[in-house]
């Protein structure tokens, strides 16, 4: 009787401590799971608002814009170079290094032989805000123009360069014109218009000058400065530079001088220009663009529609989509 008593006895006792194990495992197993779970919950609230955030970000930096520069290589882009036919980029004159996009003369032979020198997006554009960061680097290239000292250049409402002439020097454009300082104290500002092959109305008239000046403040050595260009096909034309309106004029339009060697039929004076194509321009002196970016103009302004935007300017009523 003894035995027995003692043998349920100690198998309660092994049954109660068999159950304290058990409940132990459970309540850690349980506390374990939920610390992970408020850690995992955590990571996910952050990662999301962190995703969230970027998303937001990346929208209100994109809102419209489009990078014209992959930052790799020239791809998108054709050059023309005086001499040359096009698509020849002559000894590596336009490069990319370190997502800029480099002008360089280096791997040049004898003198510069006005081999004046255009990198052309390949879509043309007729309403849009362009804006991009250029920089002055390096030395002049012998023998090149004493005017193309610390001198550059964006086109805008250009000709095709596959219609331009291997002997052509300048395409038929309007050009935003970059300059920096060369001289301490005098002043030589940038943002300035200037019209190989083409006029533009200044203060209410055909101005006869090949450039007009902006009021934008001198810039000297290789600091980086951020030009703009607003555009709505041939009416009203804005250049900015460093987020300041410098300049303004209106009705670009074929004609004038300075350009030479080009095709006579692409030379219709008095034609306006209501669209064409942009290209970053070399004449003999080393400059860096860079965050290349562009933004159409011309879309749906009504904003019932389900594709209005804001920042369009211009209306193409054809453009609108409704529910």
């Amino acid at each position: 009787m003894y035995f027995h008593e003692t043998y349920i006895s100690n198998n309660l006792t092994l049954s109660i401590f068999r159950n304290r194990i058990v409940l132990f495992y459970i309540n850690f197993y349980s506390n374990y799971m939920k610390t992970t779970l408020r850690k995992q919950h955590t990571m996910m609230s952050t990662l999301f608002f962190v995703i969230g955030c970027g998303i937001a970000s990346s929208q209100q930096l994109n809102d419209g814009w489009e990078t014209m520069f992959n930052g790799n290589d020239l791809k998108g882009w054709t050059t023309k170079v005086h001499h040359y036919e096009v698509g020849d980029n002559y000894a590596d004159t336009f490069r990319v290094e370190d997502e800029i996009i480099k002008v360089r003369y280096d791997k040049y032979e004898g003198d510069f032989n006005n081999r004046y020198s255009h990198l052309y997006y390949d879509r043309p554009f007729s309403d849009f805000h362009l804006t991009m960061q250029y920089r002055f680097v390096g030395e002049q290239y012998k023998g090149a123009p004493d005017y193309t000292i610390l001198n550059s250049g964006v086109m805008f409402h250009s000709q095709d360069p596959r219609t331009m002439l291997k002997e052509q020097d300048w395409p038929i454009s309007v050009e935003m014109q970059f300059l920096a300082g060369v001289e301490e104290g005098v002043e030589r500002p940038t943002g300035n218009m200037c019209s190989p092959g083409t006029d533009v109305v200044f203060e209410g008239r055909i101005d006869p000058r090949h450039c007009i000046n902006s009021t934008s403040d001198t810039f000297y050595g290789d600091q980086w400065v951020t030009a703009e260009l607003v555009v709505y096909h041939d009416s009203l034309v804005k250049h900015i530079v460093n987020g300041k309106t410098v300049l303004e004029y209106t009705k670009p339009q074929i004609g004038g001088g300075v350009a030479t060697g080009y095709d006579p039929k692409m030379k219709q004076d008095g034609k306006l220009l209501k669209e064409g194509f942009i290209a970053l321009q070399s004449e003999g002196q080393p400059i860096d663009f860079k965050n290349i970016k562009i933004r159409n103009l011309k879309g749906c302004t009504d904003p019932k529609a389900l594709n209005y935007k804001e920042y369009y300017k211009i209306s193409d009523k054809g453009a609108c989509t409704y529910e």
